[in-house]
């Protein structure tokens, strides 16, 4: 008898372990929510296996070979947890674990070799939850060394500031959301433009993001770094939300579930996303600023193998603008601080997308994703930097408008491997886009009516097709290497309408990358970048140099290292070069080509993250770059606008209910406004707060911009100008002032 108990123990023991040991892999889960939890680390007991859970919470098991078929897991803001496959829930060949969320720990976190800590990486729902923010282009402010500036009424997109880069408005770093490019090709205002006001903050899962051309998947403008948004592919509760806050601000968001999922394991959704905006904001001509924007956006599991991600989204805005200011017009009573000489400008912009992405699970282990999307964008802008310099009598008013529609394509494959029996993962894919731009203007105009001259006219139509290879190696546990490589190729049109021209060129470039990661102990990880990466040029630029030295390379290398200082302090340190060949700018406000010439930027990062007592967090993040123009003296090298020292940190207060909030300050040391620096761009250090009181049912905060109500200039220029009763033009600080103190009251009901 007990024989026969023992053989029966045994056989069940045997299926057990062979269903375990045949699971295709496993999904994590949060075990209040049922959603899927991205980025959490799965491990055996000694590292040998080690895969981070994709954005559906899954992780294959392909490479999975420990013989107690225990597992242990680990992510920020979850309970760190250890599982029996054998014991887990199970649905025919896949296995799924339910994790707990809580307040991350510093304590908590280990260093792996497998990439930098993403605590740096990545700007969570919760970050965003605790900052006082209108709009989604705030939230770059959360990346540390990245600033923005905003000159044009609020629905321009906002000037940025990173790495000792002026970047406009985005030539030198790539935003995306959800694989979409925001950065504009060919625009009417710049080249690489990007607006970020289509999409809702508050739905908003993440944003990931890195510094440097070292990342192959990364293209066209990625050379100070990247920037990625992420929106949530499900709702945890519909809600409702109402601010009002000063200057006339009024702000509502509605999200809506359409579809009920009370399944133990949620792996459908459907949800809609709306938002309207209106403010008369600070200036003494009113803004008139509204903003409206809508999405409707469905996630499901297709099958066991396929998950598809598909949505609509759709922004409308208009504004009033005061400009850019003179500061002799200030200083001698002509306008106040926030007046404006010519309050005629303004414009109106709207973007429609569509975007669809099939992520296939293979049989032999890997991923395969692709991506469809298109854009409808129409953009009409009216500025006035030089009031009355070129036309004495109508004024300098200019009109930068474009009908422009965006198609592309994105295919990824992913798969954990052996090279010489080293663990490795190859990551390749290619990229295709397409912008044809009809009807790209510059005119001079007179009270928005009038065009008193056509500067330029046409229609541009751009193709980049790109393709990279990644190849991640694993040389021991604690080092690994990723060689990289990058093809990008440009064909460029453009129809001059004014002169009667059509102009073509093609262009291409190899952007070779290496990355090295080491982890010294658990408290230590080092890494050395080197890569090559390229912002191109607009179109009206290409096709006069037929296609030549319009890609220029950028290089650059980091060095840097992640710590953990005792159990509450992780600290990250960079030291970082890049160089930067001849380029051709085209300056859209002025419809002239500018040679930009060889340029270098070095310098230090440093990121910390402290964790004061229980619930009590403090961040620093300190940026000090040089930049320099080469082959110019040394007195004459300076890089108009460059910023030289950024900083910003602050405290946070974190619980999932009751009170929670956040004392943040923003530092801008002082940067060259011309060539030879005479002429500077003041600094600003700027205090922001937000406090909420959260219930299961509702939610009240109150959050105030520049707590102290500094006076200070968020956006300057030296710029050429002259008022209308001034003989001679003068060259000084045009600037646009920042936010004065601002204070908004939200309330939140969830349902």
């Amino acid at each position: 008898m007990r024989l026969k108990i023992f053989l029966f123990l045994l056989i069940l023991i045997s299926i057990n372990e062979f269903f375990a040991q045949n699971l295709k892999g496993i999904y994590v889960l949060n075990e209040i929510t049922k959603k899927p939890i991205s980025s959490v680390l799965i491990s055996d007991f000694n590292d040998g296996f080690q895969e981070f859970s994709d954005e559906n919470g899954f992780v294959s098991l392909q490479n999975f070979n420990s013989e107690n078929q225990k597992i242990y897991v680990s992510g920020i803001g979850y309970e760190k947890e250890e599982f029996d496959l054998n014991s887990i829930k199970k649905e025919k060949d896949f296995g799924y674990i339910f994790l707990n969320p809580k307040i991350v720990s510093i304590e908590e976190i280990q260093l792996k070799s497998s990439a930098k800590n993403n605590i740096f990486q990545t700007i969570s729902e919760l970050d965003i939850h605790l900052r006082p923010i209108n709009n989604s282009q705030e939230i770059l402010r959360s990346v540390p060394g990245l600033f923005i500036g905003q000159h044009a009424g609020g629905g321009k997109a906002e000037q940025l500031f990173i790495r000792g880069f002026d970047v406009d408005h985005g030539t030198d770093v790539n935003i995306s959301v959800d694989g979409i490019p925001v950065n504009m090709v060919s625009h009417a205002h710049g080249q690489g433009y990007a607006d970020l006001h289509f999409v809702i903050p508050e739905f908003i899962d993440k944003v990931n993001f890195d510094k440097g051309p070292y990342f192959a998947e990364k293209g066209n403008f990625t050379t100070a770094g990247f920037v990625e948004f992420k929106t949530k592919d499900f709702l945890e509760n519909n809600f409702a939300k109402l601010e009002v806050g000063q200057f006339k601000t009024y702000r509502g968001v509605l999200g809506f579930n359409l579809l009920k999922n009370n399944k133990e394991v949620k792996n459908q959704s459907l949800f809609l996303a709306t938002e309207a905006y209106f403010t008369d904001g600070y200036f003494e001509s009113p803004q008139d600023f509204n903003r409206f924007n809508g999405m409707l956006k469905y996630h499901g599991k297709l099958n066991d193998n396929n998950f598809l991600t598909a949505y609509f989204s759709g922004l409308s805005s208009k504004w009033n603008a005061s400009g850019q200011i003179p500061d002799r017009a200030v200083d001698d009573g002509t306008i106040d601080w926030f007046g404006a000489i010519d309050d005629n400008e303004g414009g109106k912009t709207s973007r429609y997308n569509f975007n669809a992405n099939l992520k296939s699970y293979l049989k032999n282990g890997g991923k395969l994703t692709n991506q469809i999307f298109y854009s409808k964008y129409l953009f009409e802008l009216y500025s006035n930097f030089t009031f009355f310099l070129n036309d004495p009598i109508n004024g300098d008013q200019i009109r930068q408008k474009e009908d422009r529609n965006l198609y592309g394509f994105n295919s990824t494959y992913e798969k954990s491997t052996k090279i010489f029996g080293l663990k490795s993962e190859t990551f390749a894919g290619i990229q295709l886009r397409y912008d044809d731009v009809n009807d790209l203007e510059l005119s001079r105009t007179k009270d928005r009516t009038i065009t008193t001259e056509a500067l330029k006219f046409g229609d541009v139509n751009e193709m980049n097709l790109g393709a990279f290879w990644s190849q991640k190696i694993a040389l021991n546990q604690n080092f690994d290497i990723t060689p990289s490589i990058r093809f990008d190729y440009f064909d460029n049109q453009y129809n001059d309408k004014l002169l009667q021209q059509k102009l073509k060129s093609n262009s291409n470039i190899f952007s070779p990358k290496l990355r090295m990661n080491y982890r010294f102990n658990e408290n230590v990880q080092l890494y050395s970048y080197f890569g090559k990466g390229f912002h191109s040029n607009d179109t009206r630029v290409t096709v006069l140099e037929n296609g030549k030295k319009v890609l220029p390379p950028a290089l650059g290398a980091d060095f840097g290292g992640v710590f953990k200082i005792g159990k509450k302090l992780i600290l990250q340190s960079a030291v970082w070069y890049l160089w930067l060949d001849q380029e051709f700018v085209y300056v859209g406000d002025e419809a002239v080509v500018e040679e930009g010439g060889k340029t270098e930027r070095m310098g230090i990062d440093i990121t910390a993250r402290y964790e004061i007592y229980k619930n009590w967090f403090a961040d620093f993040n300190l940026s000090i770059a040089k930049p320099r123009s080469l082959n110019f003296p040394a007195d004459e090298n300076f890089i108009p606008l460059a910023p030289k020292l950024v900083s910003t940190g602050g405290i946070t207060y974190r619980k999932q209910m009751g009170f929670n909030g956040s004392l943040r300050y923003r530092l801008m040391g002082d940067r060259p406004a011309n060539e030879d620096n005479s002429v500077v761009a003041k600094g600003y250090f700027v205090w922001d707060g937000t406090v909420n009181y959260t219930t299961k049912k509702w939610e009240l905060g109150v959050s105030v911009q520049n707590i102290f109500n500094v006076k200070w200039k968020e956006t300057q220029f030296d710029t050429e100008s002259r008022l209308y009763n001034e003989i001679q033009p003068v060259s000084e600080i045009h600037f646009t002032p920042g936010t004065p103190f601002f204070g908004k009251l939200s309330y939140t009901y969830f349902f």
